[in-house]
């Protein structure tokens, strides 16, 4: 139980620093943040947790499979945000998002990649 209790401080604590870089500097709060430090952090946590090689290496490979179709929105939310506000902004966003993904997901289909 200690473990886990480890895993949620640690990974709380990066959510933290990031927020509050980004309080300081935009950019430097950005580059933070869009740094895979939660996906380095989960393939610690499964090496030291005893998962296999192949395990592991499955995480990284569908980890970027997962991210590409989430870029467009770091894209869209700054135009909508102007317009709609926060809260609607970050819903389209992320309504937008899953449908990019199930046409990526169907898109990768057709090369063997296998998402849903």
């Amino acid at each position: 139980m200690i473990h886990v209790i480890i895993k949620y401080a640690i990974t709380a604590a990066m959510v933290i620093l990031i927020s509050e870089v980004a309080k300081r500097s935009d950019r430097l709060g950005g580059l933070l943040a869009a740094l895979p430090l939660v996906t380095v952090f989960v393939l610690i946590w499964m090496k030291l947790e005893g998962q296999s090689s192949e395990k592991i290496a499955n995480h990284a490979w569908y980890t970027f499979w997962y991210v590409v179709p989430t870029l467009p929105m770091f894209l869209i939310f700054p135009l909508l945000y102007d317009r709609c506000g926060f809260w609607v902004a970050l819903v389209a966003c992320c309504a937008i998002t899953v449908i990019i993904f199930l046409l990526w997901a169907k898109l990768l289909q057709g090369f063997g990649v296998y998402l849903i």
